[in-house]
């Protein structure tokens, strides 16, 4: 499985200029207690390959895992991969890193 580790910096960049498209693969109700703006959800519980696959086509940024702290982004790494999807990046301290650091989150 080939991982690209992505942190804080790079996620707050790619989100700025428009060039990342962050999948939060959290469970719903924690993506709508807070979520960092700007990610779209696609929990790790229900996670459809094909869904997935014309998400990021139809979007055409560089889609990249997040999750609570960077574990279940590998798994949906492996998922995707298993599912023959070209998605490789993680921000490997998810949520809780933005959160502790001070980002701005939305609900």
């Amino acid at each position: 499985m080939k991982v690209v580790d992505l942190d804080r910096d790079a996620i707050k960049a790619g989100l700025a200029d428009g060039t990342l498209l962050l999948i939060d693969v959290r469970e719903a109700h924690e993506y709508d207690s807070g979520h960092i703006p700007g990610s779209v959800t696609h929990p790790l519980s229900a996670f459809d390959p094909a869904a997935l696959s014309a998400l990021v086509s139809e979007d055409g940024r560089r889609p990249v895992f997040s999750c609570a702290a960077g574990v279940r982004s590998l798994h949906a790494l492996a998922a995707a991969q298993r599912a023959g999807l070209a998605i490789e990046a993680h921000y490997v301290g998810g949520f809780k890193d933005w959160y502790a650091a001070g980002e701005t989150i939305a609900r």
